[in-house]
């Protein structure tokens, strides 16, 4: 591929905006088209600026020369053309798809009417942009009353995010406990225990029923259309605010503030609408292309072997391996493209009390393989390691992190580890070695 090939970018997020830089450095250029107006911005680090540690300046994204602002409607494969909603056009050579993934808003009663189905009550928030991020800072107060659905890691998140604005928290989580997808059930007991420190009031193994709200106008039941949208688009109509959360069981839960923390799922209708093979992703190869050899797709987006991460740093990965192939001018010999992310998962949160926690690859034992766990109550510390066939093959840890470095270089190398275990040992009872 030479230099001067038009390669465009769809989506200006953690993914794109790598993507962009590496092909600078290998003397490249990209065109990246941006749908929000903010800079690009860790989306990563969104909890921080919500929690007040941060100003949303900080965790802006160096900004590729080449950006353009836009939101692009439609791919014209035939024409190797994509169309923006303000009419322009621009060509390419290679498209790569960097779309990232939407909220999942739940079916809840009351949350939308017969009348709009995509615009959301007054003061019930998702938690994945900027905007959300910004719009949730104006709205919170002291002792405001906020109920977060979800308890995963965007949930947690921002329950705890709340809290340490002074919010007065509740955290409602249908499955049986916090972050089950990446926790086992002693890890998330420490995370309960600390969100519970903080003053959230959490509810697992809880189904949220629906929303109630109330018409801005005259303070009765209504079903007018929300002046707020999931884009912060604005109406002159009557305003429909949260009043509170209704359980299935029939209690109601006051609400100032509903947080939708629900998960993602990938954001593929650009894909869809252009004919490209999609599954729960769009679907590609190890050289991330796409059923359109002409077009590539990275990050939350992508499915490779079957697998959607939906991480920041299999996003990361993908982006540099991508650089690299569009880089180079002859398939370089003994080159793989693309094999899959061993992905770890961490949440830091540092104001305040501090929040720590890792996981990584297969944290429940089956049968034969060997578990050491070390506790401590008193610093609120938890760590566990999984070696089957003397390979690390996974690992929580929840608090004084010093050591995750080193165990996730470990189960990454996939080399066997000694017999006698003592290195392992060495480092889960060490606070070094990051």
């Amino acid at each position: 591929m030479t230099s001067n090939t038009r390669v465009v970018v769809i989506g200006a997020g953690l993914a794109g905006v790598r993507l962009a830089r590496r092909l600078g450095e290998l003397g490249m250029s990209a065109v990246l088209v941006g749908e929000e107006e903010h800079t690009p911005y860790n989306r990563v680090l969104l909890a921080e600026v919500l929690a007040g540690r941060y100003a949303p300046e900080v965790i802006a994204l160096p900004t590729p020369e080449r950006l353009t602002r836009g939101r692009v409607v439609r791919i014209n494969r035939a024409e190797r053309q994509v169309h923006l909603a303000d009419g322009a056009v621009i060509a390419y050579d290679t498209l790569v798809l960097a779309t990232g993934s939407n909220p999942v808003l739940p079916p809840l009663r009351g949350l939308f009417t017969p009348a709009d189905r995509h615009e959301l009550p007054e003061g019930v928030h998702a938690f994945r942009t900027m905007d959300d991020c910004l719009g949730l800072s104006k709205a919170v107060r002291q002792d405001t009353r906020a109920v977060v659905i979800g308890g995963g890691l965007l949930g947690v998140s921002a329950a705890r995010a709340l809290a340490e604005r002074g919010a007065q928290v509740v955290l409602a989580q249908q499955g049986e406990r916090l972050m089950e997808r990446q926790l086992d059930p002693s890890a998330s007991r420490l995370v309960l225990r600390h969100l519970k420190d903080l003053g959230v009031e959490v509810h697992t193994e809880t189904r949220v029923r629906g929303v109630r709200c109330a018409d801005g106008t005259d303070g009765t039941d209504s079903a007018v259309r929300s002046v707020r949208s999931v884009r912060s688009v604005r109406s002159v109509r009557a305003v429909r605010s949260v009043r509170s959360v209704e359980m299935a069981d029939g209690y109601a839960l006051d609400a100032d503030l509903v947080v939708l923390a629900c998960g993602v799922h990938p954001r593929v209708g650009l894909a869809q609408d252009a004919g490209l093979a999609v599954h729960k992703g769009v679907i590609v190869d190890d050289e991330l292309r796409t059923s359109d050899p002409h077009i590539r797709a990275i990050g939350d987006c992508a499915q490779h072997d079957g697998q959607v991460y939906g991480l920041a740093a299999p996003a990361l990965e993908q982006a540099e391996v991508l650089a690299e192939l569009l880089a180079r001018t002859a398939p370089a010999e003994g080159a793989t493209g693309y094999r899959g992310t061993r992905a770890l998962t961490r949440l830091t949160l540092a104001s305040g009390t501090p929040l720590d926690l890792a996981a990584f690859g297969e944290h429940t034992a089956l049968p034969g393989d060997d578990v050491i766990q070390l506790t401590d109550a008193t610093r609120g510390t938890y760590r566990k390691v999984v070696v089957r066939d003397d390979r690390l093959v996974g690992g929580v840890l929840v608090g004084e992190l010093g050591t995750v470095g080193a165990l996730a270089r470990a189960w990454e190398g996939a080399e066997p580890l000694p017999a006698d275990g003592a290195p392992l040992l060495h480092l889960l009872t060490n606070d070094g070695g990051s």
